[in-house]
């Protein structure tokens, strides 16, 4: 029978929606033990390509695990729309923009039919949920209970979200006030982090702005200049504007104040009255003199085409004595003044050149200039110098932990920075300094439009609770974290998280209940959703007016917390009780540090520790032939084709196979292809067995070597299993053991009643193994072996009575034995010049005489202690003397035991080497078509044989 992926796969899928095969119901009477997977519900912006395909086929790998472990598995999805980016889609498409028009239809294959019912925001979603993700997911066989599939715009689940933030509003964990949020300057409202197209990393930085005084026709005004150091601003030489910028004079808050015309805009949105009064261009600032607030000192304004006028006030302050970026900028003003370059702005050459760094602190390791003395010793002259970022970094983390400042810094004098920057900052601040926040990197939003940081009057969660955050860290610690390195970034993230605006001005989603202007954002309305799987299918007929606060009350808390409980409700509970709490989440690497870490808050708030997550497996990304996938540069592949081309098997073995799930994996043609072969490969052998007589267990020892590695790859493929080692999992099961079955079938005639038999056993089991992998071959192969389909077996067990540990000494032997001759055979045949040999008609192999293996007793029984082994040795008078062969025998065996662990050493010590050697004589024979004959050494003779080592001699006739 020949393997064919596309009808095999599909009559399978057909027989798994009729049977409802992974409709999963509780059972509180049986045995089986309830596990309930989770993975992320999709964001249908888009279509789904191969790198999702990954991210929901492994926890699909450990659903199927455990039903065959006996447990009763819920494995869930549904489909989150809340938020922007799908309205943004939308509008993207109904302008016809030619990028999003060019991703539509030839990277996601939308006819031009269908593009007219994309262009409502559940249209558009609806689309790439039912022709891309559920079309995929059951493509690839995924074992989903679609039951209990959802949107997070219903209004049932709203409601279930609604109760949700009203009871963290009645706890104090939800407030109103100013809070700092991104900005999108397109869309003009918040965005998180799920709505960024760049700098999803990036964080809130507070820069002090020291006022500087000038003059700009004939008016004081304030030139406000941004620094993350304040406590430098008394080493301030000079400042830098960009002379080609656009600038403006705002009132800001009572006061004029001369920056950058983006800066006028981001200090509107952070709160500041803002009226822009005059337009200048950089060039009306450069040659003026500001004047010190802190010192009093005036400073010359330089032209400088490294100024980025969009950051912060697009006016920056020199401080060459503890920067080594200005020192260097002052550095190359000279040079350039020097030669006339400053002439037009009037700026007079001479006082350049005067202009000396200005120290305020010591730090120990640098001269009375840090920053010439760190680029000076860093060979570095140029201000393009790549090395110059990590020279200047290290130079500001020694002066912040260890600078001490110097004697004009008055009360802060002698003190280390560290300890005394922000009293300097609350010192000046209101008079010398205000205050500005940024970006720590460019964010960009998924509409195209730039992200700010804004201050709004915003709902936000209280992540900065310190009650809220013991919870979370409680969380973390009962929580089975896949790999275990990522248990710490949680705890440093609870750490870090501060208060979190969990609302936008609109978008799809839940309105907040008591402010129905806004909408609860994405992030904020996916923590508990895994609860909402547990009754999603049963609540269409609860009226959505009965699903109040107390429904939910009774629901979760049970009646005994509500005056009058809902009768449906408290049947509901039943289910919730019986499947939470999740056993396990897998989701990306990326989330640890903003959904992963709000999803332990949130159960740790509203749930007793009962029912907080058991455990999280955090996935890699995914790369296509060596690059990023992009959807925007049409660089992805679309599970639907690779499926088609290669089979569904193929494509989730590939991606399971190719690294574990917390590690990247690369998507590569060619392999895939190669996979697809091995899978074929692998059908055609097992279609052997299937037609072959079924054998009598008539077992030879080749035959109980296969069967206890069998049982050892069952270990392994558990252990691997249980901790989601996916990939370390398919190779045990899959390829490891193929290498097994080629020696094996190398080693014997399969013909044999015994070998078939052993066959038999050996594919049964594998195909259990490989079920959660590739169910669609297991299955059927399972089925044809043995009238039961492999998903409805239970999962192998290691069975004790087939280990053999003699025999798998005794094999291992022959195999050393077996590339000992070929690397014999190899070395004459390389030789400059013809050897008969290098062709041998007789193979002799020569077993080290019988007191060598009592000598081998002897270490074995003492140990690799060379000194007590010879002491004992030469108690023996036939055995002293032999003299120097004795104690180079010893230091062979002393290294032998150390190599070789305690069980396998038993097991040699019970073989009589020479019985293994003839009982595979036939073998070698074969091998090297050659006569293969078995000797044991003389007492008296010394061939050089080891115990199980023996002499090799290659004869020719």
């Amino acid at each position: 029978m020949e393997y064919v992926p596309e009808t095999l796969e599909q009559r399978w899928r057909e027989r798994w929606a009729e049977a409802g095969r992974y409709e999963a119901t509780p059972d509180p009477d049986s045995d089986a033990e309830p596990t309930f997977v989770t993975v992320p519900y999709p964001y249908p912006s888009g279509g789904m390509h191969i790198g999702h395909a990954r991210t929901y086929t492994v926890p699909d790998v450990y659903a199927r695990y455990r039903r065959q472990q006996g447990d009763n598995v819920l494995f869930p999805i549904a489909w989150h729309v809340t938020g922007t980016p799908i309205i943004g889609a939308v509008e993207r498409l109904k302008k016809g923009e030619a990028k999003q028009l060019d991703v539509l239809t030839n990277t996601y294959n939308v006819d031009e039919a269908t593009l007219e019912d994309l262009e409502t925001p559940m249209g558009f979603a609806r689309h790439f949920i039912e022709e891309h993700y559920k079309t995929g997911m059951q493509q690839l066989g995924l074992s989903i209970d679609w039951r209990r599939e959802f949107t997070t715009n219903d209004e049932r689940y709203s409601k279930f979200i609604t109760w949700q933030y009203e009871t963290l509003r009645d706890r104090g964990l939800l407030e109103k006030g100013l809070h700092p949020v991104k900005y999108c300057t397109e869309e003009r409202q918040p965005v998180t982090t799920h709505d960024l197209l760049e700098g999803e990393e990036a964080e809130f930085q507070e820069y002090t702005l020291v006022k500087f005084g000038a003059e700009m026709d004939d008016a004081d005004v304030t030139v406000p200049m941004a620094t993350l150091r304040p406590e430098t601003v008394r080493g301030v030489t000079n400042a830098f504007v960009d002379p080609d910028a656009d600038y403006v004079v705002a009132e800001v808050d009572d006061e004029f104040w001369f920056v950058s015309q983006t800066a006028a805009e981001k200090l509107d949105l952070q709160g500041h009255e803002v009226e822009v009064r005059y337009e200048y261009s950089g060039t009306d600032l450069v040659g003026k003199h500001v004047e010190n607030p802190v010192t009093g000192d005036d400073v010359l304004v330089l032209p400088a085409s490294f100024v980025d006028a969009g950051n912060a006030t697009g006016v920056v302050m020199s401080v060459p004595a503890h920067s080594p970026d200005d020192y260097l900028a002052l550095q190359e003003a000279k040079e350039a003044a020097a030669a006339g370059e400053m002439a037009e702005y009037g700026i007079d050459a001479d006082e350049v050149a005067g202009i000396e760094p200005v120290p305020i602190l010591d730090i120990e390791g640098y001269g009375e200039i840090p920053a010439k003395s760190a680029v000076e010793e860093a060979g570095i002259t140029d201000s393009q110098d790549p090395d110059l970022k990590n020279v200047t970094q290290d130079l500001y983390n020694a002066e912040f932990h260890s600078g001490t400042l110097l004697e004009e810094y008055g009360k802060f004098a002698g003190k280390v920075v560290e300890d005394v920057r922000d009293r300097f900052k609350q010192e000046y601040l209101g008079d010398a300094f205000a205050t500005m926040q940024e970006f720590s990197e460019e964010v960009v939003c998924r509409c195209g439009g730039d992200v700010e940081v804004a201050k709004q009057e915003t709902w936000f969660l209280r992540y900065n609770d310190e009650d809220w955050k013991r919870k979370a860290h409680e969380a973390v610690a009962g929580l089975d974290a896949i790999p275990e390195n990522t248990r710490e970034r949680y705890d440093r993230t609870i750490d870090w998280l501060n208060e979190w605006p969990c609302i936008r001005n609109y978008g799809l989603g839940t309105r907040l209940p008591w402010d129905p202007d806004f909408v609860i954002e994405p992030l904020s309305d996916s923590t508990i959703y895994m609860a909402y799987y547990t009754i999603a299918h049963r609540l269409d007929d609860v009226p959505v007016e009965e699903m109040d606060h107390a429904f939910f009350d009774t629901l979760f808390y049970g009646p005994q917390n509500v005056d009058d409980p809902h009768p449906t409700a408290l049947e509901l509970r039943e289910e919730w009780e019986y499947w939470y709490p999740v056993d396990y989440r897998c989701s990306g690497n990326d989330l640890v540090t903003n959904h992963l870490t709000f999803y332990l808050f949130h159960h740790a708030e509203l749930f007793e520790s009962s029912k907080w997550p058991q455990g999280i497996t955090v996935m890699g990304m995914g790369l296509l032939e060596g690059e990023k996938m992009s959807s925007s540069k049409g660089h992805v592949v679309l599970p639907g084709e690779a499926i088609e081309k290669y089979g569904a098997d193929t494509v989730r073995f590939f991606l399971m196979n190719s690294a574990e799930p917390w590690q990247d994996y690369d998507w590569r043609a060619e392999q895939v292809s190669s996979t697809r072969d091995q899978l074929d490969r692998f059908w055609r052998r097992a279609q052997d067995v299937i037609q072959s007589t079924e054998g009598e267990r008539d077992l030879d020892q080749i035959d109980r070597w296969l069967l206890s590695r069998l049982q050892d790859t069952v270990a392994t493929v558990t252990e691997a299993m249980d901790r989601f080692e996916t990939r370390t999992a398919s190779q045990a099961a899959f390829y490891n053991f193929e290498e097994d079955l080629r020696w094996y079938r190398r080693r014997t005639d399969t013909a044999r009643a015994g070998a078939k038999w052993t066959l038999r056993k050996v594919l049964e089991t594998r195909l259990r193994l490989l079920a959660p992998f590739v169910p669609f071959l297991a299955n059927e192969l399972h089925e044809q072996l043995t009238g039961t389909p492999a998903e409805d077996a239970p999962w192998p067990e290691v069975d004790e009575s087939l280990r053999s540990p003699q025999d798998m000494a005794a094999e291992s032997l022959v195999e050393r034995l077996t590339e000992d001759i070929k690397g014999i055979q190899k070395s004459l045949q390389n030789a400059a010049e013809e050897v008969p040999e290098a062709d041998p008609d007789v193979v002799r192999v020569t077993v080290a005489a019988d007191w060598k293996h009592d000598v081998f007793g002897t270490v074995h029984e003492v140990g690799p202690d060379q000194g007590a082994v010879m002491s004992e040795v030469m108690s023996d008078t036939t055995l002293r003397e032999k003299g120097n062969a004795v104690n180079d025998l010893v230091q062979d065996l002393v290294d032998l035991v150390r190599e070789t662990d305690d069980d396998r050493l038993v097991e040699l010590a019970t073989l009589d080497e020479a019985d293994v050697y003839e009982d595979a004589a036939g073998f070698l024979g074969r091998e090297f078509d050659a006569e293969v004959v078995v000797e044991t050494e003389a007492d008296d003779a010394d061939t050089g044989a080891t115990p199980f080592r023996p002499s090799i001699d290659l004869e020719a006739n």
